[in-house]
């Protein structure tokens, strides 16, 4: 299975907007019937992406509800690879609408200092969570903080709960600016240090970005090619010629960075 790095968003009530989505590089495109819709036209847009989806699709399609009674209509649909579930704070959140949608994966979005702290709880809810994802703009909100300041404590919690309940890393929150690369490319490091795997996109020109700050570079392949050479002949730990030292731990990482560089999972 392909490794997603990028994850890109169009408004659901413009059908246009998603059919161009889904011909671009995008791993998954997410059709937004919450914030991206005004009031007026979320019915509107859940009767346009029930049709678009009524048939499959040539890319893997989620679909943030904007209601629990968005459920019933897209639940079902062969264009439908997943729901996301916005401002989830408790497990029964997420229990509730995977009774509504049986076999459908859902993606609980973190966003509120109560969710934060139920992250893991929300992570574990029911085995159609297929992942987790932290939603910075209404957390931001929430806590009243201006810019990212506070936020990399909620980051690694959201990884941590990821990891902790057996999940895939989850994808950075988007970034507003759409012109700002060089800027996007700084937070994608950073969020990739922090251990986020891949991004949500709100432009097309986000998405090349985002998978060159998130794919492993020719040096650390390179090294992760000979820490796993190293490791296939000697069954302990040992020391590379270069004086790095290399255990079991070490090799995992090895092992993922080559996975990432194939984009397959491990």
């Amino acid at each position: 299975m392909t490794i997603p790095l990028t994850w890109l968003y169009a408004p659901g009530d413009r059908p246009e907007v998603v059919l161009k989505a889904l011909a671009t590089e995008a791993d998954i495109v997410i059709v937004d019937l919450e914030d991206a819709v005004a009031q007026g036209r979320k019915p509107y847009a859940l009767d346009a992406t029930a049709d678009l989806l009524s048939s499959p699709q040539p890319l893997p399609v989620h679909v943030r509800i904007n209601s629990p009674h968005d459920v019933e209509t897209l639940a079902g649909l062969p264009g439908l690879s997943a729901l996301r579930i916005p401002k989830v704070a408790y497990a029964t959140d997420i229990q509730q609408i995977a009774a509504r949608a049986p076999g459908v994966p859902l993606y609980p979005l973190i966003e509120s200092a109560l969710a934060v702290e139920h992250a893991y709880a929300i992570a574990t809810a029911h085995d159609a969570v297929a992942g987790i994802a932290l939603g910075e703009s209404d957390l931001r909100a929430d806590l009243g903080l201006r810019g990212d300041a506070g936020l990399d404590w909620p980051r690694t919690r959201t990884v941590m709960a990821a990891r902790a309940a057996g999940l895939a890393p989850p994808p950075q929150s988007i970034y507003p600016d759409i012109l700002d690369l060089d800027g996007l490319y700084a937070s994608c490091s950073h969020g990739r240090s922090l251990g986020f795997l891949g991004r949500a996109a709100i432009h097309p020109r986000q998405l090349p970005v985002i998978e060159r700050a998130f794919r492993p570079t020719r040096e650390e392949i390179e090294a992760a090619e000979d820490i796993v050479k190293a490791a296939a002949s000697d069954a302990g730990a040992l020391a590379l010629p270069d004086g790095r030292f290399v255990d079991a731990a070490v090799v995992a990482t090895a092992r993922r960075t080559l996975a990432l560089a194939s984009r397959e999972e491990i």
